[in-house]
């Protein structure tokens, strides 16, 4: 969506303070032993009880309130019995809406003990947010958002996982624009201000495919390997972007 009045950037600052505040609690539960069923209903009683819903559930039906996914797992793991172990890399993904507004944000958390691959391509996930957010500014190319996720993914030796991208987002979980993770020269619109829009860098350990799992929601990794994902929802400004859901 674009943000057209001030009660739009208000409902929309609502609901992303309460998806960062949904990702602080999930992060600091995880340890070895804990269930993502466990995470899973955190996050529901939270949001609930603020008279927010899961933007997954509304929209897909997804059969939990937030996206748990486990290492080889890149997006959309259902939380279930599965219990978190010392090694694990655990992405947490909140999508949630209140008051008809949507906001949508992923993390990449590490159960220590924490192998050093974990750490570099988590780091690799937020830097390359970080590098986008230079990129992000009105009337520069949505072209270069991907652009400079994908050079620092390269520089570290880690790989974008094509078949996942950003989006627009404000009144559903997915709207347009897509946004790529990988430049596309061709692409010639820009970003506007006050589009609200997803960024979302996904990269994994190795090249490869992405291939939907048997429960046909989880996404993993062809070969099995590490994925981390970093994501914010934010607003195009002429200057640097408004992010949604980092607030405290």
């Amino acid at each position: 969506m674009t943000i057209r009045t001030p009660a739009d950037l208000e409902g929309l600052t609502h609901v992303g303070r309460l998806v960062a505040l949904t990702l602080r609690r999930l992060e600091s539960a995880v340890a070895p032993g804990v269930s993502t069923a466990e995470l899973d209903r955190m996050a529901e009683r939270f949001l609930t009880a603020r008279g927010a819903r899961s933007g997954p559930q509304r929209d897909y039906e997804f059969p939990g309130f937030v996206c748990l996914s486990v290492n080889d797992e890149i997006v959309h793991g259902i939380p279930g019995p599965r219990t978190l172990r010392g090694g694990d890399l655990l992405k947490i993904d909140v999508t949630a809406e209140c008051g008809g507004y949507l906001a949508d944000a992923a993390i990449s958390v590490p159960v220590p003990p924490v192998s050093d691959l974990a750490r570099r391509l988590v780091s690799c996930a937020r830097e390359a947010f970080e590098e986008a957010m230079r990129v992000t500014r009105a009337g520069l190319p949505i072209a270069g958002i991907g652009r400079a996720v994908e050079a620092t993914a390269g520089r570290h030796g880690f790989h974008v996982v094509r078949e996942l991208c950003g989006h627009g987002v404000g009144r559903r979980v997915h709207e347009p624009p897509e946004i790529p993770n990988y430049d596309e020269p061709l692409r010639r619109d820009l970003l506007e201000e006050g589009m609200v829009i997803a960024v979302e860098p996904i990269l994994a350990a190795s090249p490869g495919r992405a291939l939907e799992s048997d429960d046909r929601w989880t996404i993993l990794t062809e070969s099995g390997c590490l994925a981390a994902h970093h994501e914010h929802t934010l607003v195009v400004q002429k200057g640097e972007p408004l992010v949604l859901t980092a607030a405290a």
